[in-house]
Parts: structure tokens; C-alpha cells; sequence
């Protein structure tokens, strides 16, 4: 198994789990969506500081010239903060389950991306792998389950957003460790953040909040850290078409997640969309690994 799968999967499960728990903690965090992902990005972007500081990553900072500060200025913007207000004002908005089936769309847009920009061309087979993939994503969410309205409009905005960053992020990887360019996704956005909480007057009351609030917060931050670190270190080693097939994996971790502790009921719609996911997945790391696309790990090493 590839360095790459082992981190995506991981990123799978962080995303999982984030989209679950990020729910409860923005209902209990007492702010509004756009207080909620501000305060959490900008503990994200406080803890990927103190790392960045470390003895043995800093230099890979000091490396950066001009040129590279743009592109993390520019992975703060697409990567950092607009898709966050959208998304979370979203989310404020339906279902955690409805939310976490949208941004997995996020793999169909990043195709449709990667061809031209990347020039990551995709044969019949792998076509026919996508359309398993979200084939099973439409058959666990189901059509009755699914709504489709303003906030689920912001979340799509905010996954097509994230794929145009993963693209660009694929780019400038090669040059840029994952670590210093997660930073800047975090450290740049939450600056946006700031800003536009200051400009529509929602700054007011945000750093008041009490032990419990603190508790979801830093729960959702440490989520949100782990997805970060894990997402950028994979897209480096794997093709960004691959990475963004594979994160689908996270809509039924949520799903079952929420089936365990909210609805306690597991349609057996579910449980064959999973798999049909599953076997998705597998056909897309399959048909990569046969065509060589995914580098062997002495190769990468």
C-alpha cells in the first residue's frame, strides 16, 4: 500500500468524523457560522504557526521567495476563507448528512479541473469507476433524504471552490512543502476571516465563550489541523483525481456516525451505497496503480 492511500484514507476518516462533530460544536459553540469557522481556523492557523516555527521546519519557510508567498496568499483565499463561510453558513443551515454528501462532489469538479490544468486524463475505465462512485453516493444518500436549496447552493459553491484549491494546490506542491502550504492555507484565510467578520460587524462577542464552548471548539480545530496536515501530504504524492475519489469514503463514515448516536436506524439503502462506494474507490486506486499513475513509495521516498 502507497504512503499517499495510507494519508487519504486517513483525511477520509478526519473528514468523516469532522462533518458529524461540526455540527454539535458549531449548535454549541453559541456563535453564528461565520464566528464558528473564523474562531476555529484561526486555532488551526495558531497551532500550524507554533509547528512551522519548529527548528526543522522553519527553514523550508525561509526558502519561500515572492512568487511563493502569492501562492499561499492565494491558497488562503480559495482554500482558507470563502469556501469556509459558505460552507458552515451552509451547514448552519441542513443536515450534516446533506452537507457531507455535497462536498463529496468534490472529486466530479476536481475531475473536470485536473484534465485541462493538470492534464491528469482520465481513460473510459476510470470514467466508469467515477460514475460507480457517484452512483453509490446517490444511492446512500437517497433521493428522499436529499433537499437541495440556498444552503445546500453555498455548500456547493463552497466544494467547487475547494476543488479549484486542490488544483492549484497540486501545482504549487511541487515546489512548496505540504506542511508550510497548509499553513498558508490557514494562516492567510483566517486573516480573510478576520476581515470580513470586522466589515459586517460580527466581531462583536466572538472571544466570549465558556469551558464546554472551548471544548467543541478545540475538538473541531484538532479535526480540522489533522485534515490540513494529512490532505496536503497525500495530494503530494498521489494525483489530485485520485485523493478527491478516495475522500469519498468520509459521507458514510458520517453517516453511520450520525446512525449511531442520532437516528439509531440503518436502511439497507445505506449499507449497499456504501459498498458501491467502496468498490468505487477500489477501481479508482486499482486502475491508477495498473496505469502507473500512482508512484510506488521507493519512488517517492
Amino acid at each position: 500500500m502507497k504512503k499517499g492511500i495510507y494519508l487519504v484514507l486517513a483525511t477520509a476518516v478526519i473528514s468523516g468524523f469532522a462533518n458529524f462533530f461540526n455540527k454539535f460544536a458549531m449548535n454549541a459553540s453559541g456563535k453564528n457560522a461565520f464566528q464558528y469557522t473564523t474562531l476555529k481556523n484561526v486555532i488551526v492557523a495558531l497551532i500550524l504557526s507554533l509547528i512551522i516555527l519548529l527548528p526543522m521546519v522553519l527553514p523550508k519557510l525561509k526558502k519561500l521567495n515572492k512568487k511563493d508567498w502569492g501562492k499561499l496568499g492565494l491558497i488562503g483565499l480559495f482554500g482558507g476563507s470563502i469556501p469556509f463561510l459558505l460552507f458552515f453558513k451552509g451547514l448552519s443551515m441542513t443536515s450534516a448528512v446533506n452537507a457531507s454528501f455535497i462536498h463529496k462532489t468534490l472529486f466530479i469538479w476536481v475531475a473536470i479541473l485536473a484534465w485541462p490544468v493538470l492534464k491528469e486524463k482520465l481513460s473510459k475505465f476510470q470514467f466508469l469507476a467515477l460514475g460507480v462512485l457517484f452512483l453509490g453516493n446517490i444511492i446512500f444518500i437517497g433521493f428522499q433524504g436529499m433537499t437541495f436549496g440556498v444552503a445546500e447552493a453555498m455548500i456547493l459553491l463552497a466544494t467547487i471552490f475547494w476543488a479549484v484549491e486542490n488544483v492549484i494546490a497540486k501545482v504549487f506542491l511541487d515546489k512548496i512543502e505540504p506542511i508550510v502550504l497548509g499553513w498558508g492555507r490557514m494562516f492567510f484565510g483566517s486573516i480573510l476571516l478576520v476581515s470580513f467578520l470586522f466589515a459586517t460587524g460580527n466581531i462583536s462577542g466572538i472571544m466570549s465563550i465558556n469551558l464546554q464552548q472551548s471544548a467543541w471548539l478545540a475538538l473541531a480545530s484538532l479535526f480540522l489541523t489533522g485534515y490540513v496536515f494529512s490532505w496536503y501530504s497525500a495530494l503530494k504524492y498521489l494525483p489530485v483525481t485520485v485523493t478527491t475519489s478516495i475522500l469519498v469514503i468520509a459521507s458514510p463514515i458520517t453517516t453511520f456516525l450520525n446512525t449511531a448516536f442520532v437516528t439509531h436506524q440503518l436502511p439497507s439503502q445505506k449499507v449497499l451505497g456504501a459498498f458501491i462506494i467502496l468498490i468505487g474507490t477500489i477501481m479508482i486506486v486499482t486502475l491508477n496503480l495498473s496505469q502507473g499513475l500512482i508512484k510506488r513509495d521507493a519512488e517517492t521516498s
